[in-house]
């Protein structure tokens, strides 16, 4: 079974036909299809995944963030008054409590992941006994992966090396773009020598994966200026980059409203930018993993692409396919082998659910037997850009081509637009087709399509 090249082409004809809105597939169904679930029922889920006896992952959601920054979408509370964290904390204990009485003590975690909102809100000692309570509740693997997203501004030397000492050996941050411009109009000012001093201190601790975060598309970007951050990245020299495209929908996300869309740069534009940020990134040495991730090639990432281990879930990609996660604290979503779950997003009903001593899960959904199936085909695509059809057929007992009869035929349309190509053992994506896999991955998924369906029968 040889592995599928790591090469991404840029065809501009294509992209304009094709890029249309498609689910990012950090789950499948995705959360858009998920309703109100019942308490009892989520916990049967639970006490069932025991008998699977897969290791653990980790999240938990620290909310809390100092400022507005204008082009964000996350579950986010914006305040200075840092009394809020303490009882925070405690609730969190509590689900954390709640939640490990009914897994096994001798499911392992490894992967353990911090995000917000803002994690480094939490002061040293906060942080300190929130790992030390964690630590004490869960069997850890010999090397589990720890990772912290961090907000630059509010961070010292002295905290950095604590994370580290606590055991935090990934980190992700977000530049957005250098120019002070487009930093003001988004209102996330945060000087290059403030970046470039947290890189070089992640660096004295000995992190073992840097990952930064880009946006192309914010106000005032041009492909001189875009062009310019790409350069000071690349002499950051971090071990994965993350390049997302701004979208802007202020009616979704409120923050949003505080830009003026006369300052964002045209689509023609954007395209522009994104041709560039590819050709420079590949050009010193980055693979490019999928939809907006690049890695260096022996980072692990790039090296579960290559051993075709890599998998999705609700933090983006991931080296640990096998693992089911577990999500702490307000708005966090947990995925069990046949089940998701999230929590409330309003403080006031995730700590009344647990005042109750009930679980603060308030939606999700079931997974039924063809929602695998092709929760499995989506994500080897997202994943590897390749798919044998012999690994899904011996999986689940099914022949391939008459189970994703109408799905191959949807798919030959863009295999005539070079794509992808189909042969009888597998469908591999083309390096012209990687920048889109979402919609090539969308035929797959009938919720969407569905949905296309119905919008097309109303619009006639």
């Amino acid at each position: 079974m040889k592995f599928h090249s790591q090469e991404v082409k840029f065809d501009r004809d294509l992209i304009y036909k094709y890029a249309k809105p498609a689910p990012r597939y950090t789950s499948y169904p995705t959360a858009q299809e998920f309703h109100q679930i019942n308490e009892q029922s989520w916990k049967e889920k639970l006490i069932k995944s025991n008998e699977r006896k897969t290791p653990l992952s980790l999240y938990f959601h620290i909310p809390f963030c100092e400022s507005a920054c204008y082009f964000c979408g996350c579950n986010v509370i914006i305040t200075r008054r840092k009394e809020v964290v303490e009882p925070y904390l405690e609730y969190l204990k509590r689900e954390i409590d709640l939640v490990k009485s009914f897994i096994d003590n001798d499911r392992a975690v490894v992967q353990l992941h911090f995000g917000g909102g803002t994690p480094n809100y939490l002061n040293e000692e906060q942080i300190t006994d929130l790992m030390k309570f964690i630590k004490e509740k869960f069997l850890f693997d010999k090397n589990p992966e720890v990772s912290i997203e961090i907000d630059p501004r509010y961070i010292d030397k002295n905290m950095v090396f604590l994370l580290r000492e606590l055991g935090f050996n990934r980190v992700s941050f977000g530049i957005q773009d250098f120019n002070p411009k487009v930093q003001k109009a988004v209102n996330r000012i945060q000087p290059e020598d403030m970046i470039f001093n947290l890189m070089k201190w992640l660096r004295e601790a000995n992190f073992e994966s840097v990952n930064i975060d880009l946006i192309y598309g914010l106000p005032y970007q041009t492909l001189e200026s875009y062009s310019e951050t790409v350069d000071k990245v690349i002499k950051l020299n971090p071990d994965r980059i993350a390049n997302f495209n701004f979208a802007y929908v202020p009616w979704l996300k409120r923050l949003q409203k505080y830009i003026d869309p006369s300052t964002l740069p045209k689509p023609e534009e954007k395209l522009e930018i994104l041709k560039m940020t590819i050709e420079k990134l590949t050009d010193v040495g980055y693979l490019f993993i999928g939809m907006d991730h690049f890695a260096k090639p022996d980072d692990e990432l790039a090296v579960a692409q290559r051993e075709r281990t890599l998998h999705r879930n609700f933090q983006g990609y991931t080296t640990h396919s096998e693992a089911e996660l577990l999500g702490f604290g307000a708005t966090s979503i947990s995925m069990l082998y046949d089940a998701y779950g999230q929590n409330f997003k309003k403080l006031k009903d995730y700590y009344g659910k647990l005042d109750e001593g009930s679980l603060p899960i308030e939606r999700g959904i079931f997974l039924n037997e063809d929602d695998i199936i092709r929760r499995d085909v989506i994500m080897r695509l997202m994943s590897h850009f390749q798919l044998y059809k012999g690994e899904i057929e011996e999986k689940y007992k099914i022949n391939f081509d008459e189970y994703f009869k109408e799905e191959l035929e949807l798919l030959k349309q863009q295999e005539d637009d070079g794509l992808l190509k189909i042969y009888k053992d597998r469908i591999d994506i083309t390096p012209a087709g990687r920048l889109l896999i979402r919609n090539i991955a969308v035929n797959f998924d009938v919720y969407t399509r569905k949905k296309e369906k119905k919008r097309f029968s109303q619009a006639i």
